[in-house]
């Protein structure tokens, strides 16, 4: 599986499908990167994106599915604790501590609750935090599903900052933590080398810091 970090919290992983997870990227767009399916994690605008003008099928807990349905666009819903496969991909909804609401819908819709996902495929396992604060049942997380990369958010204030996703990192045990959410605005301006010397320092995880645009190829152990 090759993973590509867009930017913000946007990743595309590549392998018989492309999933791309929360279509946004500050300034710019991510419809050409032409995906079979997207992931949402929650309603907020720089999460759920472009998602409607892509267009193509939908993963989203239930209440933003239902939403994204009356705009036309396929969708696949779920909720927290619950696996399915969508077109050969596996997805896990995991809890995640943040708010969640769709903005663009005038007055405002509910976003149900925030998530992250586990997403299986090619025999590699990714887990894609979402915005969340830390949470012991990372660990859990870590337990049930072995995820292979460990997609976490550094930029504080809104999310985790760097200490927590240095916890985080060690809750959830993937060998290959790749830092997100961080440095779009100066609000969550965060150095993620910060993150890659004290895990690397501690643990025998590796970071994999990436710049927009840039990937990284997985394989199977």
């Amino acid at each position: 599986m090759q993973i590509t970090w867009l930017g913000h919290s946007c990743v595309l992983l590549t392998g018989s499908k492309k999933v791309l997870i929360d279509p946004f990227i500050e300034g710019g767009s991510v419809a050409g990167t032409s995906p079979d399916l997207v992931a949402v994690t929650h309603g907020h605008d720089d999460h759920m994106g472009e998602a409607v003008a892509i267009g193509k099928k939908t993963v989203a807990i239930t209440e933003i599915a239902k939403y994204l349905k009356g705009k036309g666009v396929p969708v696949e819903g779920m909720n927290i604790g619950g696996t399915q496969v969508v077109d050969g991909v596996s997805f896990t909804m995991t809890a995640a501590l943040h708010s969640t609401f769709i903005v663009e819908a005038g007055e405002g819709f509910s976003g149900g609750a925030p998530a992250g996902f586990v997403i299986g495929m090619d025999g590699v396992k990714v887990y894609h935090a979402g915005d969340t604060g830390l949470f012991s049942d990372m660990k859990l997380i870590g337990d049930l599903y072995h995820p292979d990369v460990a997609l976490l958010p550094i930029g504080g204030r809104y999310t985790m900052g760097v200490a927590e996703a240095m916890m985080a990192a060690n809750f959830i045990g993937a060998k290959i933590v790749i830092p997100i959410h961080y440095n779009t605005w100066d609000r969550i301006k965060a150095d993620p080398v910060v993150l890659k010397n004290g895990i690397e320092r501690t643990t025998d995880l590796a970071v994999r810091i990436l710049a927009p645009g840039e990937s990284i190829e997985i394989t199977p152990e």
